[in-house]
């Protein structure tokens, strides 16, 4: 490498606000969102009236509470308005009051919450059986529609539950050899 000063290289920005924005520069995603209002391309379509506005409604009315209602713990209270339709009962109300005691970032809130739905899907069939109904677990789980729409994922869920169901039942048999 010499030491000459013409084999240097030197790479000045331009500074003259003028000239930086008259043409933006293509391909870059978002260009101008910092530059000054007048200027910047989405002006146009911001928000007006500006977002943290105080709402010109009323308040609601609380809702009194005739159900156990579940609420986060980031939450200071109840909302005035919510659902009562299916208040919480059994085992699977149960493992939603303990879901309850975590706050919503914690993974155990969500996984037990989860698990209450699947608990509650049992506890639905038992109370079904209990009553004298048997449920149509085909109709219910959407196979006419599958049948109808998607003949060949039907054909491959059928194959592959035959081939589960088989498999259980060639273990449990050799199991009974032994």
């Amino acid at each position: 490498m010499s030491n000459h000063p013409e084999d240097t290289t030197v790479f000045v920005e331009n500074t003259e606000p003028e000239l930086r924005q008259k043409q933006p520069p293509s391909g870059i995603q978002g260009w101008g969102a910092d530059l000054d209002p007048s200027v910047r391309p989405a002006v146009p379509m911001e928000r007006t009236p500006p977002r943290f506005v105080k709402p010109s409604y009323e308040q609601p009315e609380q809702q009194p509470v005739t159900v156990k209602v579940f609420h986060s713990t980031e939450r200071p209270g109840l909302t005035p308005v919510f659902g009562t339709g299916q208040p919480p009962s059994g085992v699977s109300g149960l493992i939603r009051s303990g879901a309850f005691r975590f706050s919503e970032n914690d993974i155990r809130h969500w996984l037990m919450l989860l698990f209450a739905d699947r608990v509650n899907v049992v506890e639905g069939i038992i109370e079904d059986l209990a009553h004298g109904h048997v449920p149509n677990f085909f109709a219910e789980m959407g196979g006419p529609a599958e049948w109808k729409h998607n003949r060949a994922g039907f054909y491959r869920k059928a194959a592959m539950a035959g081939a589960v169901v088989g498999l259980l039942l060639y273990v449990n048999s050799r199991r009974r050899r032994h």
